[in-house]
Parts: C-alpha cells; structure tokens; sequence
C-alpha cells in the first residue's frame, strides 16, 4: 500500500546498505511504481535515471537527475506516446533516445494465464526520440528486458515466455534487425550487461507456475545464468546462482560490479553477494 522508491547500493563500500533516494521537483510521489530502470552519464559526466513508471495503471517514463553529494534524484520530465503503452523495460543510449519493450502484460491472474496459453507474439520494442517514435521490432511473445552490448551494437532482448534472448543488431537510423535467438529453458526476466566483460547476465524464473500460485510452503526458486561468447555458434550458458526459494524468491535481474552482484526479485528481497 506504500508508494514505490529508487534505492541507491554504492559498490564501491565495504558493506553497502540500500539507500531510498529522496525525490524532488513536480513527480506526483504518491502514484510512483517504478519497473524498468536505465541510467545515461553525458559528456560534463552528469547521471540521469530513466525509469519506467507505472502511475495508476498507465505508463510513463519519467527523468531524473542524480545529485552525487546529496545522493538525491531531481525529477526533470515525464515523457509519454501511444506507443509508450504497457512499457517493461527500458535501456537509454543518448539524451532522450532508448529503447523500450512492450509486453502488453496483465493484472489479473486469469487475463496473465491466458496470455500465457494464447502465446500471440503480439509483443514489441520501440525506439523513442524527440523527433521519432517507431517499433523497431516486434513478434515476440513477451517482450521483457533489454539491455544494449558494451560497443552498443546490438541490443539484447528478453522473451520470458519463450525462454530466450534475442540479440539484434542496432542500425544508424535505430532500426534493429535479428540476428540471433539463444534458448535458455527457462523464463528469462531482465538482461544486464557485465561491464567489465560484456557478458550477458539474466535474471530468471525457473517455476513460473509457483510465481502464479503462490505458496510460501512450496515458494518460487530463483536463478541467474550468465552468457559467454553470444555472438558466437556455441554461446557458453553458465549458472551464477541458483535457490529453490529458501534464500531469495522470484529472482528477476542481476547486476555485477567489480566481482559483486545484486540480485533483485519480484516481491522477495535483494540478495547481495561476491562471485
């Protein structure tokens, strides 16, 4: 019943402790429920956040300025299109220029089931700019997260109902053009990106059916599998962490810095932990 918040982990400490940002500017606070998230540094090395915003059942992406010394957001705009509709995930690569995934997903667990079943490959991605907003792909059965390769190259996109990752290759006019799948065999939630090695870190749910029955006696197991070489004819999938539930729950993303990861989950907790 509580309002969302953005929390800040600094890495770089000993023994971080998740920090929730205070917010100022002209965000109604009361209706955030932040999703997807994406971070920008420019030239002056100034971060902006863009995240995906879910306020009554809408969808925004709202931009946020990050104060470094007083560790605090500043609310700058709210963007939205037609095409900015049921937003996922979002993986911004210039000043007001990303990519979006749109999964067309639902509340209730009957209309989330049956989407399920149907599988329509109705899903897509878009590419958003001041000057143009277009699906640069579509045909997935749920699109879910994105992420974009260290050369930014090609953006990687998660299907969580069909089990893969699709990589597609990023044109000069934003286009994208497939040019691989990588079956995972499990539902593949959020894509990051290692920094240091530009592996492919996801985060997935391997008993999607425990996520939508509930049962804290028999509670979803989590996973994180990284993927090595994927342009390549052979990519190596390795597991980084996996639980039955005991420890976390519902694991949907993981984030690697300097030999450290952070792995988030639905409605569970964070799990902090060394590689």
């Amino acid at each position: 019943d509580k309002p969302g918040r953005i929390f800040l982990m600094d890495l770089n400490e000993q023994n971080p402790e998740a920090q929730a940002l205070e917010i100022s500017g002209g965000l109604d606070q009361e209706s955030l429920n932040p999703h997807g998230i994406s971070t920008f540094i420019d030239k002056d090395n100034t971060a902006y956040l863009y995240v995906v915003n879910h306020p009554n059942m809408d969808s925004t992406v709202e931009i946020f300025k990050f104060e470094e010394q007083q560790r605090s957001l500043i609310h700058l705009k709210t963007l939205k299109h037609e095409l900015l509709k049921s937003v996922n995930d979002i993986v911004v690569l210039g000043p007001e220029q990303f990519y979006a995934t749109r999964d067309h997903y639902f509340t209730s667990y009957f209309l989330v089931l049956l989407e399920m079943i149907l599988d329509p490959h109705w899903t897509s991605v878009v590419f958003y700019s001041p000057k143009e907003v277009k699906v640069v792909a579509q045909g997935f059965s749920s699109a879910n997260g994105i992420t974009v390769s260290l050369d930014q190259k090609f953006v990687y996109v998660a299907d969580v109902t069909a089990k893969n990752i699709h990589i597609m290759k990023k044109h000069d006019n934003w286009d994208l053009t497939p040019v691989k799948v990588i079956q995972l065999g499990t539902l593949v939630d959020n894509l990051t990106v290692d920094p240091a090695t530009g592996d492919i870190l996801a985060g997935c749910h391997p008993n999607p059916m425990k996520l939508l029955i509930y049962n804290p006696e028999d509670p979803p197991g989590s996973e994180v599998l990284r993927i090595q070489d994927s342009l390549s004819d052979k990519p190596r999938v390795s597991t980084l962490y996996a639980n039955n539930g005991s420890v976390l729950q519902g694991s949907t993303v993981a984030s690697v810095y300097h030999k450290r990861m952070l792995i988030g989950t639905i409605f569970h907790k964070a799990l902090y932990c060394d590689l």
